[in-house]
């Protein structure tokens, strides 16, 4: 079967843009962190940093005990959303952009004149070029190339860092045999027992196994899809339309009692229903989760009339958080999130015909605080539930969503459109 796709998964992403950045940290182990702290993890290491052994998710304390010359960064999120956005127009003018995976690491569509191997090397070749040249050297990548998404998957995943791997048919599976099976993408540990279960302990057993046993361990169509991948059999990136969305934030330790806590709860609150109304979505329930410092867990649930009112869903927050049983409102709490559950999308939406007018004019309510909040920054406008906790719970990159300054943070593109000549500049937060 001809070549069709082109992953490209960019080496320690984080970390290369920070020494992309800063010429000191070149060649040096560097770990980021979400904060600095000794207790955090490493969200991102550099080569340098791996090849001393160090592993994202590691303490930053055992970090330094492994590598005293460790430098640690704290993140800057924005700065590596700009150079996502940066990358993809590198290579974008080489090939089309099929499927974004994560902020680092994107899938390509080879067109019918890149489907030979030849030609797929050398488009290959030319992104790394394009990115070396326009965005910086520093941003290594390592692409693999296949018949299906999911072999360039795998592929990409061969050979790190800086690689260049072409898996056509007949080098399926003999050069995966060294691979263990939950290397193959969308096997995670509950999979790989499953499968173990049934015999299947490697590569080669995998891609024998009859279908059946395919849709038995992956209980439907799924299964099915994932064997004619694995196959050559090109099919489709799934729909992708998710039924939540929300915010989670560890405390520090300053915060870590019930009335900060309910705070930066509001604070996560506001930022997902701004969110929400800029996705065109409404909301049936709402979630609210708390982990402990003792290592217990609280959670629950509220179904709503469908909504994307922040006022609506503050009174809900305070209605779950007043739930809370006794027990809980005595522990520190560590960990805390909101989530925004069974979205719709605004096509199916039914206004409630006895509140219609209060919609209204709450929608145009929110289209100001958000469009100020856009133009002037995060917090400008904000409703009191939050106070006190507006710097708390800044944006983050998760590996499933890639964040949008733009809503999040502030939309550089309105810069000085509100600011007449001569005029004062806005006045202090305010909040509602």
């Amino acid at each position: 079967m001809p070549l069709r796709y082109l992953t490209i998964d960019f080496n320690s992403f984080f970390a290369s843009v920070e020494q992309q950045e800063r010429p000191e940290l070149r060649g040096r182990p560097v770990g980021i962190v979400p904060v600095l702290a000794e207790t955090t993890g490493f969200i991102a290491v550099s080569l340098e940093a791996k090849a001393a052994g160090l592993k994202r998710n590691l303490r930053v304390a055992e970090g330094r005990r492994l590598c005293p010359e460790i430098r640690i960064v704290e993140a800057r999120p924005e700065t590596y959303i700009g150079y996502h956005r940066r990358l993809r127009d590198a290579i974008e003018s080489c090939l089309p952009i099929e499927k974004v995976q994560s902020i680092d690491e994107v899938t390509c569509r080879l067109t019918p004149r890149f489907a030979g191997r030849a030609a797929a090397e050398a488009v290959a070749r030319r992104i790394k070029a394009r990115i070396a040249e326009e965005v910086g050297p520093l941003l290594r990548s390592s692409i693999g190339i296949a018949s299906t998404w999911l072999l360039a998957k795998v592929a990409s995943d061969l050979q790190k860092p800086d690689g260049l791997v072409v898996l056509e048919d007949a080098d399926v599976p003999a050069k995966l045999q060294h691979l263990q099976i939950e290397d193959i993408s969308g096997i995670g540990p509950n999979l790989g027992r499953s499968l173990r279960a049934r015999g299947i302990d490697t590569v080669a057993k995998l891609y024998a196994a009859d279908l059946r046993v395919w849709r038995g361990v992956w209980r439907g169509v799924v299964g099915e899809r994932m064997h004619r991948l694995l196959h050559g059999e090109d099919v489709p990136f799934p729909a992708e339309e998710s039924r939540q969305l929300g915010h989670g934030h560890v405390l520090p330790p300053k915060l870590r009692h019930a009335e900060a806590a309910r705070a930066v709860l509001h604070r996560l609150l506001q930022k997902a229903t701004m969110r929400l109304r800029h996705g065109g979505r409404y909301a049936r329930g709402l979630r609210v989760s708390v982990d402990f410092t003792d290592g217990t867990h609280w959670s629950d649930d509220l179904r709503l009339t469908e909504t994307q009112d922040t006022i609506e869903l503050t009174h809900a927050l305070n209605q779950l958080w007043e739930r809370r049983p006794a027990g809980c409102r005595r522990r520190p709490p560590l960990r805390i999130g909101v989530l925004l559950t069974d979205l719709l999308a605004m096509r199916q939406h039914t206004p409630d015909l006895f509140a219609l007018e209060k919609e209204r004019a709450h929608d145009r309510l929110y289209s100001a605080v958000d469009h100020l909040n856009k133009v002037l920054g995060k917090n400008t406008v904000y409703f009191g539930g939050a106070h006190g906790a507006t710097q708390h719970a800044p944006m983050r990159i998760a590996f499933t969503r890639i964040p949008e300054p733009e809503v999040e943070e502030i939309d550089r593109s309105f810069q000085g459109r509100l600011k007449k000549p001569g005029r004062p500049a806005p006045p202090e937060a305010d909040a509602w």
